[in-house]
């Protein structure tokens, strides 16, 4: 069931990597709701046909509020992940020149921190910034075990002491995710992302855990303390759990109501197939 509120013009899905541009492209098509595509230079979805296509350079931000007016965009949601760019000051058109100050501060802050920067100026622009989540119903994680294997007492002790770490991560806001097998914290989200801590789990945590035959360790997910909910909430999704069973980990933690779960019948699948819990923890 879909959010029942008016669209305001049309929508701009400025998009990254991972399922939720997408998902929304397909449901703004299937609604019949106008919408297009910001496609920054560098990102490269393999779903945009049949999608209307707005090109973006960071550099040129007055061309892309210019092409944003010309389409009758009233509402932005910003959707998956995008890499910080390489600004190249010789590229700039005159909105950049004037915009410089804050765009080279948010090369130098944390994630949360640099969004609310980015998402000023195009509320600068008269544009509304929307959640993907106020956009799409069911996405926010809904509380409990949400597949057929139960965390242990000894994982839910490791997602209390995940959660810890992530909290005090978000005070300086660096990352939404952590590791932690037997209290050992053996990995923390950062500018890299998700998938590069799970990869470097996999390949070191064997020789951390205190008790080889112990718990096998959580993946914590939750958001920022006060983070900008609208433009930055950590998900996961069937990959997720994929990276997760590689890294050898025991299962899924996300915070209730404050992560998006990226197809979640398919996600929970994947962690039935793989043996792995999915648990939507209580903040």
């Amino acid at each position: 069931m879909q959010n029942p509120q008016a669209p305001e013009g049309a929508l701009a899905i400025v998009t990254g990597g991972g399922a939720l541009p997408r998902l929304l492209a397909e449901d703004c098509r299937r609604r019949g709701r106008p919408y297009h595509v910001v496609l920054f230079e560098g990102i490269t979805p393999d779903w945009l046909s049949g999608h209307p296509v707005i090109p973006a350079v960071f550099e040129k931000p007055g061309r892309l509020f210019a092409a944003l007016r010309g389409a009758g965009v009233g509402q932005v949601v910003f959707a998956g992940g995008i890499r910080r760019p390489r600004i190249n000051p010789m590229r700039f058109d005159m909105k950049a020149i004037r915009l410089a100050p804050m765009l080279f501060k948010a090369m130098r802050v944390g994630d949360d921190a640099a969004l609310r920067i980015v998402s000023g100026i195009f509320e600068g622009e008269g544009l509304k910034i929307v959640a993907a989540h106020t956009l799409l119903s069911g996405l926010i994680a809904r509380p409990g075990v949400l597949g057929d294997i139960q965390p242990s007492d000894a994982d839910r002790a490791d997602a209390a002491r995940a959660a810890q770490i992530v909290a005090a991560l978000g005070t300086v806001d660096v990352g939404q995710g952590a590791v932690v097998a037997q209290g050992i914290c053996l990995g923390v989200e950062s500018i890299q992302g998700t998938d590069a801590m799970l990869g470097f789990v996999g390949q070191t945590a064997p020789g951390f855990r205190p008790n080889p035959e112990g718990a096998r360790g959580v993946l914590l997910k939750a958001p920022k303390p006060g983070q900008d909910w609208r433009i930055d909430l950590p998900a996961i999704g069937p990959d997720t759990i994929d990276a997760v069973a590689a890294a050898g980990l025991a299962g899924v933690v996300v915070q209730t109501g404050a992560v998006l779960i990226l197809g979640e019948a398919e996600t929970v699948a994947r962690a039935n197939a793989h043996g792995l819990f999915l648990w939507s923890r209580e903040a």
